[in-house]
C-alpha cells in the first residue's frame, strides 16, 4: 500500500463555528426532517367518526423485560399503540425512565420533555441545525437511520481477514488524515461513512485480494460525494495509491460498488451520536476527546461491526468518564443520567463494548495499525492517547467488569 505520513491535527471539535461557516448537507438534512403526517380517528359523536389531521406522536421508551436478566432495555417507536409484533417490540404504552430516577415518579414524569429540550438544545450548540422547529424529528431520524445496513454476524470473505481489514482501514484513516490536514480539510463524518461502505462493499460484491486497496479508496471517494462541498480529483487519488491503478480502474470499481450498494449511501455515524451525547451531559472537553479517540478505535475492530452507532458512542463516552474519572457535580451528575438514558440495548451489551474498546486502547501504541493512536497524541486532541491511563490493559478491563 502506499506509504503516507502524518502532520500535527487541528481540532477536529469546532463548537464555535460561524454562522456561515455551518455545513450545508447537515443544514439541508435536518430542515428536510419534516414530521409525518398521519391521519387519526378522533371521538365526536357514537354516530360518527371524522378523520382529523394529528400530529405525530414520537417518544423514547424504555421497558423492562421479564423475560431477561439482562436489566433495562431500551427501545423506540413511533407510536406505541400502532407497533406490531413482527417488529420484536412489545404492543403496550410504555414511558421512559433514565438510570438513577426509578423511585421518583414525580420525575419520571418530566424526563421526555427535559430529554426533547436537551437533544434539541444539543443539536442547535452543535450548530446542526439551523430550525430548531425540527430538532427532535431529526433525532429521531437519526436513531432508525443507525439501524439500516447493520449486520447479522462479523463474517468476511474467506480473503478478506480481521488482519487484512484492519490494515486497510488504518491505511484509510492515515488518508484521511493528510487529507484533512494538507489537501480538501475532509470532516471527521466522511471517515466513518468511508469505512461503513467498506463494511458492506465487500459483503455485497466480489473484490479480489489485489484490489483492496482500491476498494478502499473508492469507499473514500464515494463517502466524500456525500459529505464535503468540495472533492478531490480522481489524479489526486490515484497518487495517493503510488499509481498502483489507473483513473479509469477507480472509476470502474466506484461504478461497482454503488451498483452493489444499489446506490444507497445512507448512514448515521457514532460521532454524531457521541457528540449529542457529551453535549447532553455537559462533558469536558478532554472526556470528548478521550470519547473520540476510543470511537475512532472501533472502526479497526471487527467485533464492533455489529454494534449500532449509538451503542459505540455510549460505550465510548463511558469509557472516557471511567479512565479519565473526572469529578462530577450535581449538576454534571443528573445530566449524565439524562444522557445515559438514550443508551440503546442492555448494561450488559453495553459492558461488552466497553471491553472491546478498552482492550484495543491498551495495545494501540505496540500496534503496527497506530494511525488513530498517533492522530490523538498531538497537543490539540489534549494527548489522550497518551493517557497513562489506558496502557494498564487489567485496570480498564476491571472496570468493565
Amino acid at each position: 500500500m502506499a506509504k503516507t505520513g502524518f502532520c500535527d491535527s487541528k481540532p477536529l471539535l469546532d463548537l464555535h463555528k460561524k454562522a456561515d461557516e455551518r455545513r450545508a448537507p447537515l443544514r439541508t438534512w435536518s430542515n428536510a426532517c419534516g414530521p409525518i403526517d398521519r391521519w387519526q380517528p378522533v371521538e365526536v359523536e357514537e354516530s360518527r367518526m371524522a378523520p382529523v389531521k394529528m400530529e405525530p406522536e414520537h417518544r423514547w421508551e424504555r421497558r423492562l423485560s421479564a423475560q431477561t436478566s439482562e436489566g433495562i432495555i431500551m427501545g423506540f417507536h413511533e407510536d406505541s399503540r400502532t407497533r406490531s409484533v413482527a417488529d420484536g417490540c412489545v404492543e403496550e404504552p410504555l414511558l421512559l425512565y433514565p438510570h438513577g430516577l426509578q423511585g421518583l415518579q414525580s420525575l419520571q414524569a418530566l424526563v421526555p420533555s427535559l430529554l426533547r429540550h436537551e437533544v434539541e438544545t444539543a443539536l442547535e450548540r452543535l450548530d446542526l441545525i439551523w430550525d430548531r422547529t425540527y430538532a427532535w424529528d431529526m433525532f429521531l431520524d437519526m436513531m432508525i437511520t443507525q439501524t439500516r445496513h447493520s449486520f447479522s454476524n462479523a463474517d468476511l470473505p474467506r480473503h478478506f481477514t480481521d488482519g487484512t481489514r484492519s490494515v486497510l482501514v488504518d491505511w484509510l484513516i492515515q488518508v484521511h488524515f493528510i487529507s484533512y490536514q494538507e489537501m480538501m480539510h475532509f470532516q471527521e463524518e466522511t471517515l466513518y461513512l468511508a469505512i461503513h461502505l467498506l463494511n458492506r462493499s465487500v459483503r455485497q460484491i466480489k473484490v479480489t485480494t489485489v484490489n483492496l486497496q482500491l476498494l478502499g479508496m473508492v469507499c473514500l471517494f464515494l463517502a466524500a460525494k456525500k459529505e464535503e462541498c468540495l472533492l478531490p480529483e480522481v489524479s489526486g487519488l490515484c497518487y495517493l495509491m503510488d499509481h498502483t491503478y489507473t483513473k479509469h480502474q477507480l472509476l470502474r470499481m466506484e461504478r461497482k460498488v454503488l451498483l452493489g450498494l444499489k446506490f444507497d449511501l445512507s448512514y448515521c455515524p457514532p460521532l454524531h451520536f457521541l457528540l449529542l451525547l457529551s453535549s447532553i451531559a455537559r462533558c469536558s472537553a478532554k472526556v470528548v476527546w478521550m470519547a473520540r479517540y476510543l470511537l475512532e478505535l472501533s472502526l479497526l475492530e471487527g467485533q464492533c461491526v455489529l454494534v449500532l452507532p449509538v451503542q459505540l458512542a455510549g460505550a465510548a463516552l463511558c469509557l472516557s468518564r471511567q479512565v479519565l474519572q473526572e469529578p462530577l457535580t450535581p449538576e454534571g451528575e443528573a445530566a449524565w443520567c439524562l444522557a445515559s438514558s438514550v443508551h440503546v440495548g442492555s448494561e450488559t451489551a453495553l459492558l461488552r463494548v466497553m471491553h472491546i474498546l478498552a482492550s484495543a486502547a491498551a495495545k494501540a501504541h505496540t500496534r503496527e495499525t497506530c494511525a488513530t493512536f498517533n492522530k490523538f497524541s498531538s497537543p490539540e486532541t489534549m494527548h489522550v492517547s497518551r493517557h497513562p491511563g489506558l496502557k494498564n490493559a487489567a485496570g480498564l478491563i476491571g472496570v468493565c467488569t
